[in-house]
Protein backbone atom coordinates (compact mmCIF):
# COMPACT_ATOMS: atom_id res chain seq x y z
CA UNK A 1 0.00 0.00 0.00
CA UNK A 2 2.75 2.43 0.60
CA UNK A 3 4.58 2.10 -2.58
CA UNK A 4 0.93 2.80 -3.83
CA UNK A 5 0.28 6.02 -2.43
CA UNK A 6 3.48 7.55 -2.08
CA UNK A 7 2.73 7.79 -6.43
CA UNK A 8 1.39 11.40 -5.39
CA UNK A 9 2.92 13.78 -7.46
CA UNK A 10 5.05 16.59 -5.36
CA UNK A 11 2.86 19.94 -6.17
CA UNK A 12 -0.20 17.99 -4.87
CA UNK A 13 1.44 16.46 -1.47
CA UNK A 14 2.54 19.66 -1.44
CA UNK A 15 -0.72 21.69 -1.68
CA UNK A 16 -2.52 19.06 0.88
CA UNK A 17 0.28 19.74 3.29
CA UNK A 18 0.05 23.35 3.23
CA UNK A 19 -3.39 23.56 3.37
CA UNK A 20 -3.11 21.21 6.79
CA UNK A 21 -0.57 23.65 8.46
CA UNK A 22 -2.65 26.68 7.18
CA UNK A 23 -6.01 24.94 8.64
CA UNK A 24 -4.52 24.59 12.18
CA UNK A 25 -4.38 28.60 12.94
CA UNK A 26 -7.16 30.48 13.94
CA UNK A 27 -6.58 32.87 11.57
CA UNK A 28 -6.87 30.89 8.21
CA UNK A 29 -8.55 31.98 5.63
CA UNK A 30 -10.71 28.80 4.08
CA UNK A 31 -14.03 30.55 5.07
CA UNK A 32 -16.34 32.58 2.09
CA UNK A 33 -17.69 35.75 2.27
CA UNK A 34 -20.57 34.42 3.92
CA UNK A 35 -19.24 32.73 6.06
CA UNK A 36 -17.22 29.55 7.44
CA UNK A 37 -16.82 26.67 5.70
CA UNK A 38 -19.27 23.83 6.86
CA UNK A 39 -18.79 20.08 7.18
CA UNK A 40 -20.98 17.34 8.24
CA UNK A 41 -19.53 14.17 9.90
CA UNK A 42 -21.77 11.26 10.27
CA UNK A 43 -20.34 8.60 13.10
CA UNK A 44 -21.27 5.28 13.91
CA UNK A 45 -20.20 5.66 17.63
CA UNK A 46 -22.49 4.03 19.46
CA UNK A 47 -20.87 3.51 22.98
CA UNK A 48 -20.81 6.18 25.64
CA UNK A 49 -17.40 6.90 26.05
CA UNK A 50 -16.70 7.02 21.86
CA UNK A 51 -20.00 9.05 21.32
CA UNK A 52 -18.26 11.81 23.36
CA UNK A 53 -14.55 11.22 22.23
CA UNK A 54 -16.13 11.99 18.74
CA UNK A 55 -18.25 15.40 19.80
CA UNK A 56 -14.88 16.52 22.34
CA UNK A 57 -12.66 15.93 18.93
CA UNK A 58 -15.14 17.94 16.79
CA UNK A 59 -15.36 20.30 19.42
CA UNK A 60 -11.45 21.18 19.75
CA UNK A 61 -11.81 21.67 16.23
CA UNK A 62 -14.15 23.89 15.65
CA UNK A 63 -12.88 26.22 18.60
CA UNK A 64 -8.92 25.98 16.84
CA UNK A 65 -10.94 26.31 13.19
CA UNK A 66 -13.27 29.18 13.09
CA UNK A 67 -13.17 28.87 9.68
CA UNK A 68 -13.54 25.02 8.96
CA UNK A 69 -16.76 24.11 11.50
CA UNK A 70 -17.88 20.50 11.57
CA UNK A 71 -21.38 19.36 12.57
CA UNK A 72 -21.68 15.86 14.25
CA UNK A 73 -23.98 13.31 13.16
CA UNK A 74 -25.20 10.67 14.62
CA UNK A 75 -25.77 7.74 12.32
CA UNK A 76 -26.88 3.93 13.35
CA UNK A 77 -25.30 0.58 12.50
CA UNK A 78 -28.47 -1.08 12.29
CA UNK A 79 -29.48 1.53 9.45
CA UNK A 80 -27.05 3.24 7.76
CA UNK A 81 -26.78 1.02 4.53
CA UNK A 82 -29.63 1.78 2.92
CA UNK A 83 -29.20 5.52 4.85
CA UNK A 84 -26.24 6.27 2.91
CA UNK A 85 -27.28 4.43 -0.25
CA UNK A 86 -30.36 6.99 -0.47
CA UNK A 87 -27.91 9.67 0.27
CA UNK A 88 -25.69 9.52 -2.04
CA UNK A 89 -28.38 8.62 -4.68
CA UNK A 90 -30.43 11.87 -3.67
CA UNK A 91 -27.25 13.97 -3.31
CA UNK A 92 -27.21 14.51 0.55
CA UNK A 93 -24.88 13.00 1.86
CA UNK A 94 -22.36 14.15 4.88
CA UNK A 95 -19.12 15.48 3.91
CA UNK A 96 -17.41 12.66 5.69
CA UNK A 97 -18.47 9.66 6.49
CA UNK A 98 -17.96 6.98 8.96
CA UNK A 99 -18.31 3.19 8.02
CA UNK A 100 -16.67 -0.23 7.48
CA UNK A 101 -14.73 -1.03 4.54
CA UNK A 102 -16.33 -3.98 3.00
CA UNK A 103 -18.99 -1.55 1.77
CA UNK A 104 -16.27 0.96 0.19
CA UNK A 105 -15.70 -0.76 -2.93
CA UNK A 106 -19.59 -0.94 -4.17
CA UNK A 107 -19.39 2.36 -3.07
CA UNK A 108 -16.20 3.90 -5.07
CA UNK A 109 -17.82 1.83 -7.81
CA UNK A 110 -20.75 3.80 -7.91
CA UNK A 111 -18.25 7.12 -7.99
CA UNK A 112 -19.66 8.32 -4.37
CA UNK A 113 -16.31 8.18 -2.54
CA UNK A 114 -13.75 10.82 -3.34
CA UNK A 115 -10.49 8.97 -4.30
CA UNK A 116 -7.71 10.00 -1.54
CA UNK A 117 -4.93 8.74 -3.09
CA UNK A 118 -3.27 12.03 -3.64
CA UNK A 119 -4.69 13.92 -0.80
CA UNK A 120 -2.98 11.57 2.44
CA UNK A 121 -0.50 13.73 4.01
CA UNK A 122 2.97 10.88 4.26
CA UNK A 123 2.76 10.89 8.18
CA UNK A 124 -0.45 9.76 8.02
CA UNK A 125 0.73 6.93 5.63
CA UNK A 126 3.61 6.13 7.20
CA UNK A 127 1.46 5.89 10.62
CA UNK A 128 -1.13 3.73 9.82
CA UNK A 129 -0.84 -0.24 9.33
CA UNK A 130 -0.26 -1.36 5.74
CA UNK A 131 -3.27 -4.19 6.07
CA UNK A 132 -5.04 -1.71 7.06
CA UNK A 133 -4.32 0.32 4.18
CA UNK A 134 -4.82 -2.36 1.90
CA UNK A 135 -8.35 -2.77 2.50
CA UNK A 136 -9.57 0.32 1.63
CA UNK A 137 -7.56 0.74 -2.02
CA UNK A 138 -8.88 -0.16 -5.16
CA UNK A 139 -7.51 -0.71 -8.42
CA UNK A 140 -4.95 1.40 -7.01
CA UNK A 141 -7.00 4.18 -5.28
CA UNK A 142 -7.54 5.03 -1.94
CA UNK A 143 -10.93 5.77 -0.64
CA UNK A 144 -10.82 5.70 3.27
CA UNK A 145 -8.57 6.05 5.82
CA UNK A 146 -8.72 3.28 8.08
CA UNK A 147 -8.81 3.54 12.00
CA UNK A 148 -10.60 1.07 14.10
CA UNK A 149 -9.29 -2.50 13.86
CA UNK A 150 -10.75 -5.85 15.27
CA UNK A 151 -9.58 -8.98 16.08
CA UNK A 152 -11.06 -12.40 17.20
CA UNK A 153 -10.41 -13.62 20.50
CA UNK A 154 -11.68 -15.36 23.04
CA UNK A 155 -12.94 -14.88 26.90
CA UNK A 156 -12.89 -16.70 30.00
CA UNK A 157 -14.31 -17.23 32.90
CA UNK A 158 -10.34 -17.21 35.39
CA UNK A 159 -12.03 -18.94 38.52
CA UNK A 160 -13.22 -21.86 35.74
CA UNK A 161 -9.59 -21.71 34.25
CA UNK A 162 -7.97 -21.82 37.66
CA UNK A 163 -10.06 -24.50 38.74
CA UNK A 164 -8.97 -26.98 35.40
CA UNK A 165 -5.10 -26.05 36.01
CA UNK A 166 -5.38 -24.37 32.49
CA UNK A 167 -2.88 -21.48 32.27
CA UNK A 168 -3.74 -18.46 30.48
CA UNK A 169 -1.63 -18.59 27.20
CA UNK A 170 1.28 -15.22 26.47
CA UNK A 171 0.28 -13.39 23.34
CA UNK A 172 3.43 -15.11 21.54
CA UNK A 173 2.51 -18.72 22.12
CA UNK A 174 -1.41 -19.29 21.50
CA UNK A 175 -3.62 -21.84 21.68
CA UNK A 176 -3.97 -24.00 18.77
CA UNK A 177 -7.26 -24.91 17.35
CA UNK A 178 -6.42 -28.68 18.32
CA UNK A 179 -5.61 -26.82 22.08
CA UNK A 180 -8.64 -24.85 22.28
CA UNK A 181 -10.79 -28.04 20.90
CA UNK A 182 -9.27 -29.86 24.00
CA UNK A 183 -9.33 -27.67 26.48
CA UNK A 184 -13.05 -26.87 25.71
CA UNK A 185 -13.93 -30.43 26.09
CA UNK A 186 -11.99 -30.28 29.88
CA UNK A 187 -14.56 -26.78 30.95
CA UNK A 188 -17.35 -29.03 30.18
CA UNK A 189 -19.55 -30.97 32.58
CA UNK A 190 -22.78 -30.94 33.67
CA UNK A 191 -23.18 -27.27 34.92
CA UNK A 192 -21.02 -25.34 32.53
CA UNK A 193 -19.91 -26.25 28.30
CA UNK A 194 -16.15 -25.61 27.57
CA UNK A 195 -17.47 -22.74 25.35
CA UNK A 196 -20.74 -20.31 23.80
CA UNK A 197 -19.92 -19.91 19.86
CA UNK A 198 -22.35 -16.70 19.37
CA UNK A 199 -23.37 -17.60 15.62
CA UNK A 200 -25.91 -15.18 14.48
CA UNK A 201 -24.93 -13.95 10.82
CA UNK A 202 -21.95 -15.73 11.20
CA UNK A 203 -20.49 -15.31 7.29
CA UNK A 204 -18.27 -12.70 8.14
CA UNK A 205 -16.64 -14.39 11.20
CA UNK A 206 -16.26 -17.98 9.48
CA UNK A 207 -14.97 -16.24 6.69
CA UNK A 208 -12.42 -14.45 8.95
CA UNK A 209 -11.29 -17.46 11.12
CA UNK A 210 -11.18 -19.37 7.83
CA UNK A 211 -7.53 -18.03 7.02
CA UNK A 212 -6.08 -19.52 9.77
CA UNK A 213 -6.50 -22.25 7.40
CA UNK A 214 -5.77 -20.84 4.06
CA UNK A 215 -9.48 -20.91 3.56
CA UNK A 216 -10.13 -17.82 0.93
CA UNK A 217 -13.90 -18.65 -0.18
CA UNK A 218 -13.19 -16.79 -3.80
CA UNK A 219 -10.81 -17.47 -6.37
CA UNK A 220 -10.40 -14.24 -9.14
CA UNK A 221 -9.45 -14.52 -12.31
CA UNK A 222 -8.85 -12.64 -15.39
CA UNK A 223 -10.84 -10.03 -12.94
CA UNK A 224 -14.00 -12.46 -12.34
CA UNK A 225 -14.47 -13.83 -8.83
CA UNK A 226 -16.08 -17.26 -8.35
CA UNK A 227 -16.52 -18.77 -4.95
CA UNK A 228 -15.13 -21.76 -3.70
CA UNK A 229 -15.87 -24.53 -1.44
CA UNK A 230 -12.88 -26.96 -0.88
CA UNK A 231 -10.98 -28.44 2.25
CA UNK A 232 -9.14 -24.84 3.53
CA UNK A 233 -12.85 -23.53 3.73
CA UNK A 234 -14.29 -26.38 5.53
CA UNK A 235 -11.92 -26.66 8.32
CA UNK A 236 -12.92 -24.00 10.51
CA UNK A 237 -16.72 -25.17 9.73
CA UNK A 238 -16.21 -28.28 10.79
CA UNK A 239 -14.10 -27.66 13.95
CA UNK A 240 -16.96 -25.38 15.59
CA UNK A 241 -19.71 -28.04 14.44
CA UNK A 242 -17.92 -30.60 15.87
CA UNK A 243 -17.67 -28.80 19.27
CA UNK A 244 -21.64 -28.21 19.01
CA UNK A 245 -22.74 -32.10 17.94
CA UNK A 246 -19.68 -34.49 18.50
CA UNK A 247 -17.82 -32.73 21.57
CA UNK A 248 -20.83 -30.96 22.54
CA UNK A 249 -18.29 -28.87 24.52
CA UNK A 250 -20.30 -25.70 22.74
CA UNK A 251 -23.44 -24.45 24.37
CA UNK A 252 -26.33 -25.00 21.09
CA UNK A 253 -28.68 -22.34 22.54
CA UNK A 254 -25.85 -19.75 21.86
CA UNK A 255 -25.55 -20.39 17.81
CA UNK A 256 -28.49 -18.10 17.66
CA UNK A 257 -27.43 -15.49 20.05
CA UNK A 258 -25.54 -12.07 18.93
CA UNK A 259 -24.01 -9.12 20.66
CA UNK A 260 -23.81 -9.15 24.47
CA UNK A 261 -26.91 -11.74 24.40
CA UNK A 262 -24.36 -14.49 26.45
CA UNK A 263 -22.74 -12.41 28.39
CA UNK A 264 -25.42 -13.83 31.59
CA UNK A 265 -25.14 -17.21 31.11
CA UNK A 266 -20.90 -16.25 30.87
CA UNK A 267 -21.21 -14.67 34.39
CA UNK A 268 -23.57 -17.06 35.92
CA UNK A 269 -20.78 -20.18 34.79
CA UNK A 270 -22.72 -21.63 32.02
CA UNK A 271 -19.75 -21.12 29.83
CA UNK A 272 -16.27 -20.91 30.12
CA UNK A 273 -15.04 -19.42 27.10
CA UNK A 274 -16.91 -16.41 25.04
CA UNK A 275 -14.86 -16.19 21.54
CA UNK A 276 -15.74 -12.18 20.08
CA UNK A 277 -14.08 -9.25 18.90
CA UNK A 278 -11.66 -7.53 21.19
CA UNK A 279 -13.49 -4.98 21.73
CA UNK A 280 -16.14 -7.07 23.51
CA UNK A 281 -13.66 -6.25 26.73
CA UNK A 282 -15.96 -2.84 27.27
CA UNK A 283 -19.02 -4.77 27.08
CA UNK A 284 -17.77 -7.30 29.55
CA UNK A 285 -16.59 -4.51 31.72
CA UNK A 286 -19.63 -2.46 32.29
CA UNK A 287 -21.76 -5.72 32.80
CA UNK A 288 -19.68 -7.65 35.26
CA UNK A 289 -20.80 -8.17 38.47
CA UNK A 290 -18.79 -7.47 41.07
CA UNK A 291 -15.76 -9.80 41.97
CA UNK A 292 -15.78 -11.88 39.04
CA UNK A 293 -12.98 -12.48 36.82
CA UNK A 294 -12.43 -12.62 33.61
CA UNK A 295 -8.88 -12.97 30.99
CA UNK A 296 -8.72 -12.64 27.28
CA UNK A 297 -6.90 -14.92 25.40
CA UNK A 298 -5.17 -14.74 22.11
CA UNK A 299 -6.39 -15.36 18.87
CA UNK A 300 -6.13 -19.04 17.87
CA UNK A 301 -3.41 -20.67 15.45
CA UNK A 302 -3.75 -22.65 12.46
CA UNK A 303 -1.74 -22.78 10.00
CA UNK A 304 -1.42 -19.20 10.93
CA UNK A 305 -3.25 -16.76 13.15
CA UNK A 306 -3.83 -14.69 9.90
CA UNK A 307 -7.26 -12.72 10.34
CA UNK A 308 -9.48 -10.54 7.86
CA UNK A 309 -7.99 -6.70 8.65
CA UNK A 310 -11.91 -4.87 8.22
CA UNK A 311 -11.51 -2.22 10.05
CA UNK A 312 -13.76 1.01 10.42
CA UNK A 313 -13.26 4.00 8.16
CA UNK A 314 -13.91 7.70 7.15
CA UNK A 315 -14.47 8.34 3.40
CA UNK A 316 -14.76 11.79 2.12
CA UNK A 317 -18.67 11.97 -0.23
CA UNK A 318 -17.47 12.36 -3.74
CA UNK A 319 -19.96 15.26 -3.93
CA UNK A 320 -18.60 17.61 -0.81
CA UNK A 321 -18.33 21.06 -2.04
CA UNK A 322 -15.35 21.12 0.14
CA UNK A 323 -12.62 18.05 -0.31
CA UNK A 324 -9.45 19.95 0.50
CA UNK A 325 -11.40 21.58 3.90
CA UNK A 326 -12.69 17.33 4.43
CA UNK A 327 -9.19 16.23 4.07
CA UNK A 328 -7.81 18.62 6.59
CA UNK A 329 -10.58 17.74 9.56
CA UNK A 330 -9.86 13.77 8.57
CA UNK A 331 -6.17 14.25 9.36
CA UNK A 332 -6.53 15.53 12.49
CA UNK A 333 -9.62 13.62 13.32
CA UNK A 334 -7.48 10.41 12.66
CA UNK A 335 -4.29 11.47 13.94
CA UNK A 336 -2.02 8.97 16.22
CA UNK A 337 -3.30 10.90 19.56
CA UNK A 338 -6.91 11.04 18.41
CA UNK A 339 -7.21 7.83 16.71
CA UNK A 340 -5.98 6.41 20.77
CA UNK A 341 -8.84 8.35 22.18
CA UNK A 342 -11.56 7.20 19.38
CA UNK A 343 -9.89 3.19 20.09
CA UNK A 344 -10.28 3.41 24.06
CA UNK A 345 -13.60 4.59 23.46
CA UNK A 346 -14.69 1.34 21.36
CA UNK A 347 -12.09 -1.01 23.11
CA UNK A 348 -10.54 -1.45 19.44
CA UNK A 349 -7.08 -1.60 18.04
CA UNK A 350 -5.63 1.20 16.43
CA UNK A 351 -4.71 1.39 12.86
CA UNK A 352 -2.17 4.08 13.97
CA UNK A 353 1.20 2.36 14.67
CA UNK A 354 1.60 5.43 16.99
CA UNK A 355 -1.56 5.38 18.87
CA UNK A 356 -1.37 1.73 19.59
CA UNK A 357 1.77 2.94 21.96
CA UNK A 358 -0.53 5.82 23.57
CA UNK A 359 -0.77 5.45 27.10
CA UNK A 360 -4.73 5.91 26.89
CA UNK A 361 -4.37 2.55 25.56
CA UNK A 362 -2.02 0.39 26.89
CA UNK A 363 -3.18 1.14 30.63
CA UNK A 364 -6.57 -0.78 29.38
CA UNK A 365 -7.07 -4.69 30.72
CA UNK A 366 -5.53 -7.23 28.52
CA UNK A 367 -3.85 -4.87 26.09
CA UNK A 368 -1.00 -6.95 25.21
CA UNK A 369 -3.81 -9.40 23.58
CA UNK A 370 -5.03 -6.33 22.08
CA UNK A 371 -1.95 -4.93 20.48
CA UNK A 372 -0.48 -8.40 19.38
CA UNK A 373 -3.74 -8.85 17.61
CA UNK A 374 -2.99 -6.34 15.05
CA UNK A 375 -0.02 -7.79 13.73
CA UNK A 376 -2.16 -10.56 12.59
CA UNK A 377 -4.25 -8.64 10.45
CA UNK A 378 -4.04 -8.56 6.62
CA UNK A 379 -6.54 -7.70 3.69
CA UNK A 380 -8.54 -10.85 3.17
CA UNK A 381 -9.68 -11.96 -0.55
CA UNK A 382 -13.25 -11.87 0.57
CA UNK A 383 -12.87 -7.79 0.98
CA UNK A 384 -12.35 -7.33 -2.96
CA UNK A 385 -15.08 -9.05 -4.17
CA UNK A 386 -17.52 -6.76 -6.38
CA UNK A 387 -21.09 -8.71 -4.68
CA UNK A 388 -19.87 -10.19 -1.84
CA UNK A 389 -22.59 -8.22 0.69
CA UNK A 390 -25.47 -9.35 -1.46
CA UNK A 391 -23.65 -12.89 -1.43
CA UNK A 392 -23.27 -12.50 2.17
CA UNK A 393 -26.65 -11.16 3.52
CA UNK A 394 -28.91 -13.09 1.44
CA UNK A 395 -27.06 -16.92 0.83
CA UNK A 396 -24.16 -17.26 3.42
CA UNK A 397 -25.30 -15.84 6.50
CA UNK A 398 -28.77 -18.22 6.05
CA UNK A 399 -27.10 -21.28 4.75
CA UNK A 400 -23.99 -20.99 7.07
CA UNK A 401 -26.88 -20.75 10.38
CA UNK A 402 -28.21 -23.63 8.80
CA UNK A 403 -25.28 -26.12 9.19
CA UNK A 404 -24.93 -24.61 12.11
CA UNK A 405 -28.22 -26.05 13.47
CA UNK A 406 -27.83 -28.89 11.85
CA UNK A 407 -30.36 -28.99 9.70
CA UNK A 408 -27.85 -28.68 6.62
CA UNK A 409 -24.95 -30.90 5.73
CA UNK A 410 -21.78 -29.73 5.18
CA UNK A 411 -22.14 -30.92 1.22
CA UNK A 412 -25.15 -29.06 0.76
CA UNK A 413 -23.59 -25.89 2.59
CA UNK A 414 -20.94 -25.95 -0.38
CA UNK A 415 -23.56 -26.18 -2.98
CA UNK A 416 -25.79 -23.45 -1.62
CA UNK A 417 -22.30 -21.10 -1.02
CA UNK A 418 -21.30 -21.60 -4.71
CA UNK A 419 -24.45 -22.46 -6.95
CA UNK A 420 -26.23 -19.57 -5.48
CA UNK A 421 -23.30 -17.17 -4.88
CA UNK A 422 -21.78 -17.48 -8.56
CA UNK A 423 -25.15 -16.32 -9.89
CA UNK A 424 -24.97 -13.35 -7.47
CA UNK A 425 -21.72 -12.49 -8.55
CA UNK A 426 -21.66 -13.19 -11.98
CA UNK A 427 -24.59 -10.02 -12.35
CA UNK A 428 -21.93 -7.68 -10.70
CA UNK A 429 -18.99 -8.35 -13.80
CA UNK A 430 -21.32 -8.40 -16.33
Amino acid sequence: MKSIVRRATVVTAAMSTGLVLAACGAGDSSGTDDGPVQLTFQALAFQPESIEANKEIIEQWNADHPDIQVEYLQGDWASVQDQLVTAFEGGTAPDLVHYESSYLQDFADRGWLLDLTDMISDEMKDDIRDGAWDAVTFDDSVYAVPFLLDAQVIFANKALLDQAGIEVPAPDDPWTWDEFAEISRKLSDADTYGVAWTLKDPANRILNLALNFGGEFFTESDGASEVVFGDAEKEVLQRIHDQLYVDQSAAPEAIGMGGSDPLPGFFDGQYALLPKGIWFRQQIMDQAPEGFEWVTIPALKGESQTQAAAPQTVSIAAETEHPEEAMAFLEYLLNAENQATLAKGDWMIPASEGAAENEVLTETPDWPVAAASGAILEQAPFQTVRGYEEWKNKVANPAIEEFFANSLSMDDLGSKLVDEGNAILERYQR
